[in-house]
């Protein structure tokens, strides 16, 4: 099962999956499901790790846009010295997404570059 799913068919059963401020996975809810969790849990611990951090840089994107309403992109970096490097992209009224890439070949300003050439007002109407 994928770790979106796994987050999903335990919330149906009331265990509210996140992350925890030290970067581990909390689980919230009637404790006899937790328990029933808890094997699928450990055993596909560093995806949903992995997903749930995906969900909070796309939230943070989303916010970035909500509250600085003259910016057109909003980007977020979970760790750039990761492999691969996981950049959560938000574009004002086009789309919001993730980019995974190798980190060798990770370069935050080239991202950045490419990103303001794609996003100027000849593609806003795209």
């Amino acid at each position: 099962m994928s770790p979106a799913k796994i987050i999903e068919r335990a919330g149906e059963e009331g265990v509210l999956l996140a992350l925890s401020p030290s970067g581990s996975i909390s689980a919230r809810g009637d404790q006899s499901a937790i328990d029933r969790w808890l094997p699928t849990i450990r055993q596909s611990k560093a995806e949903i790790i992995a997903q749930l951090q995906l969900g909070r840089n796309r939230a943070k994107v989303l916010a970035m846009l909500r509250d600085n309403p003259g910016i057109r992109y909003a980007i977020e970096v979970a760790d750039a010295n990761s492999d691969p490097v996981i950049v959560s992209i938000g574009i004002r009224n086009v789309a919001t997404f993730e980019m995974s890439i190798p980190q060798a070949y990770y370069d935050a300003f080239a991202l950045l570059e490419l990103i303001e050439k794609h996003t100027g007002d000849e593609h806003a109407n795209a």
